[in-house]
């Protein structure tokens, strides 16, 4: 979208630990690091898969200018050995990526990069900033469209996004995640993302009244028109008011489209609205609501009986104001020597830090009978699920219960994405994704969507990788 150059948007340590593996001689050495997460932001059961499309336009811009160069010199940290490199960067690693769209889940890889070791390493920063924060607002999204029960929702966050990336791939993300389309305009412009809008209260009280108002905007977008009725009155002016416009519009030719709510008590002023709408025989004419919602306000209107055709969502949505992180990690997983994968891993005293070793691939199982997935499994790259044969997976927290698969598929999650530092990966439109990931969630049980204690989906090791990492830890604690 932007012409900005981005490759010094990095972590300093990056930097630092380039010029280290540069004059130690271990710059070429080739390693893979993986990116997951290990909870669910709000203590959901699934999370969506954002942002691969600016992590590719990151990748394929990376390039080190005369004025990085020279910022880097005046430090006095960097050898001139180092900088020369810098000015000849090419980067040559390999990278796999969940596609965008998809429900992902804990622990499990959703990118991998193998390449030399200060290259993979240089750009952690950029894949956890563009793949978190996407992915947290689409899963924000999805769960709010989700209590939406089928009503559109639209992102009108822009004003109080997290800065400009924020309000512009919030946008996007939102998209993804189901939103019909957003007030960020050039997130239309560049993305595609259906710009949409009504009035501020601004456009109301500019006019000596606020029927002067809303004829006003009729007389330009007399088959388009959206009031905003709450500046005033919702019931009092408001309402009749929008009602007598619309009455006129008629006269002419014309319909007029709905109202917008934006404070009171929307359930109750939502319903009085309704009536007086088609008592004036304007049942066409569909009610709007905003005014800081979320999946759980939107989901006690429906309950409360609001009638609400769709829903702005605006600050709640585009800075996941509940839980505004999305926490994912970018840890060594392996090197290679002599040609050989040799697995790294990382021991903590908290054990959900303790990650996974080795060269990973991530697999979803379906249950054919009931067309839902039921699990996903981390296996040592190479290794083959097969199909033909029952496969018991475990609950992750009770290793003693387990299930056993006798009808089912297994598909592989990521795909590659770069080669050898070339884009392989042809990316799909931004309706293609939303479309895709609507469609992937169909496929996950409601029980796992579900707001409050979610069912908590299986995520497995298989049992070579699980041997392997208990033979690892087990030779750590015995040295």
């Amino acid at each position: 979208m932007d012409k900005r150059n981005l490759t010094m948007l990095v972590d300093f340590y990056e930097i630092t630990m380039a010029n280290g593996f540069l004059e130690n001689g271990r710059a070429d050495e080739i390693a893979y690091f993986d990116m997951f997460f290990r909870r669910v932001p709000d203590n959901a059961g699934y999370a969506v898969m954002a942002g691969v499309q600016q992590l590719i336009e990151y990748i394929e811009a990376l390039s080190f200018t005369e004025e990085d160069i020279s910022y880097l010199r005046g430090k006095n940290m960097f050898s001139e050995k180092f900088l020369q490199y810098l000015r000849d960067f090419r980067f040559e690693c390999d990278i796999w990526a969940v596609p965008e769209g998809t429900p992902i889940f804990p622990s499990e890889p959703i990118v991998t990069v193998r390449g030399p070791v200060i290259q993979a390493q240089f750009v952690e920063t950029m894949i956890l900033l563009t793949i978190n924060h996407q992915s947290l607002i689409a899963t924000k999204a999805n769960r709010i469209v989700e209590a939406a029960q089928g009503r559109p929702v639209m992102e009108f966050g822009s004003r109080r996004a997290q800065g400009y990336d924020g309000a512009v791939y919030g946008a996007r993300a939102a998209y993804i995640g189901g939103c019909i389309g957003t007030a960020c305009t050039i997130s239309d412009r560049e993305f595609g993302v259906a710009a949409l809008g009504t009035m501020a209260h601004s456009w109301v009280q500019l006019f000596p009244t606020e029927l002067d108002a809303f004829r006003a905007y009729a007389r330009i977008y007399p088959d388009s028109c959206t009031f905003l009725v709450d500046t005033y009155s919702t019931l009092k002016s408001g309402v009749p008011n929008a009602i007598r416009v619309f009455k006129e519009l008629e006269a002419e030719g014309h319909r007029g489209v709905g109202i917008r709510i934006d404070s009171g008590d929307i359930a109750y002023l939502s319903k009085k609205a309704r009536r007086l709408l088609d008592d004036a025989g304007l049942d066409y004419i569909k009610i709007v609501a905003s005014n800081a919602l979320d999946e759980y306000l939107i989901r006690d209107l429906i309950v409360q009986g609001a009638e609400i055709d769709s829903f702005g969502v605006g600050e709640r949505l585009v800075t996941s104001k509940s839980e505004p992180v999305f926490g994912g990690v970018y840890k060594l997983a392996a090197i290679e020597e002599n040609g050989k994968i040799v697995p790294k891993i990382k021991i903590s005293e908290n054990a959900g830090k303790i990650t996974n070793p080795s060269y990973k691939e991530v697999w979803r199982l379906f249950d054919n009978a009931a067309g839902k997935a039921v699990a996903d499994v981390i296996t040592l790259a190479g290794e083959e699920i097969d199909e033909s044969r029952p496969y018991t997976i475990f609950d992750p927290e009770q290793t003693y219960k387990k299930t056993t698969l006798s009808d089912f598929t297994a598909r592989k999650l990521q795909v590659q994405i770069f080669k050898r530092g070339r884009c392989v990966y042809e990316s799909p439109s931004i309706e293609s994704i939303r479309e895709y990931c609507k469609e992937q969630l169909e496929l996950i049980w409601d029980e796992v969507k579900r707001f409050e204690n979610p069912h908590e989906y299986y995520v497995d090791l298989s049992q070579p990788l699980w041997d392997l990492k208990q033979k690892m830890l087990s030779e750590f604690y015995n040295e």
